[in-house]
């Protein structure tokens, strides 16, 4: 295979990626994937599936989102997840695809984990342009996301209400910036990405009748499970679907990317991508 290493232009920073294309005459199609909560492409999921998936014969794009992991920086400009804003997410997504479309690559199979996976369903909703939609441990997102987390025992913890009005003040004073440290799970926010989360983040049950492509594979975790809605996703989704398990599999597939990929590739292999068929995939807690 070969590794290209890209940058896609946004209204404001690139986002960095990388490339991945299958030796000539095996390319079955394009893959895109999303990383997870203050990821990136060069680690966990998308760094692992990624040579996998090109193995199968597709080209594969794996970026960073302006929100890649916790902290970041750019000609000393502050970045990364801690700052992250919904609609920045949403709009890298956005010109992920067009990237590959300008190259002659269009209707990719889209592949999201986790917080990826949430946004994955935000960008397949009504698109025509999507071949198929694979989630990875996506969690629901909606308005309620960060109480639910919290009171599984990540963000606030059960702090949530203080944390909660804090951001709210912060970002009325024009303080959205501020950082606040959090007891679990990204540790560092700042107030406006807390009051974002809360207030439009995009939910992935409301948006599963507008998802027609084929192919969702949701998968959940042990810890915080009431925020991993896989089956009720299935269940609403606007096409047909399936639900099935990845074995002995936590939240990030750690040692079981192959079977994941496996999974994946058999469902793609018997359907054809044909929009008569969905299937759905979680990890066994």
């Amino acid at each position: 295979m070969s590794l290209e290493l890209v940058s896609i232009e946004t209204d404001t920073y690139p986002l960095d990626g990388a490339f991945y294309r299958p030796e000539a005459g095996t390319d079955k199609g394009t893959i895109l994937i999303m990383h997870g909560n203050c990821g990136n492409f060069y680690t966990g999921v998308p760094r692992h599936i990624a040579p996998l998936l090109v193995r199968l014969g597709y080209a594969v794009l794996a970026f960073n989102r302006r929100g890649h992991d916790i902290m970041a920086s750019t000609a000393r400009e502050r970045m990364g997840g801690a700052y992250q804003r919904i609609h920045e997410m949403i709009e890298d997504n956005q010109h992920a695809e067009h990237w590959l479309a300008t190259r002659g690559h269009d209707r990719p199979i889209v592949i999201g984990h986790s917080n990826g996976g949430m946004l994955a369903v935000k960008h397949c909703a009504g698109s025509a342009s999507v071949r198929a939609l694979v989630l990875l441990s996506a969690h629901m997102g909606g308005k309620n996301l960060f109480r639910t987390i919290s009171e599984a025992g990540l963000m606030a913890g059960e702090r949530f209400d203080q944390f909660s009005a804090r951001a709210r003040e912060l970002v009325a004073a024009g303080k959205g910036d501020e950082l606040m440290q959090v007891p679990s799970w990204w540790w560092i926010i700042s107030a406006q990405t807390f009051v974002d989360y809360l207030d439009v983040c995009p939910d992935i049950l409301e948006l599963a009748p507008q998802v027609r492509c084929p192919g969702t594979v949701p998968a959940r975790r042990s810890r915080g499970e009431a925020c991993l809605s896989g089956e009720a996703f299935v269940e609403r989704a606007g096409g047909p679907a399936e639900f099935a398990l990845v074995p002995d599999c936590d939240h990030f597939y750690g040692g079981r990317e192959p079977v994941a990929v496996e999974l994946i590739a058999h469902w793609l292999a018997r359907s054809g991508i044909n929009p008569t068929r969905k299937v759905a995939a979680a990890a066994r807690t």
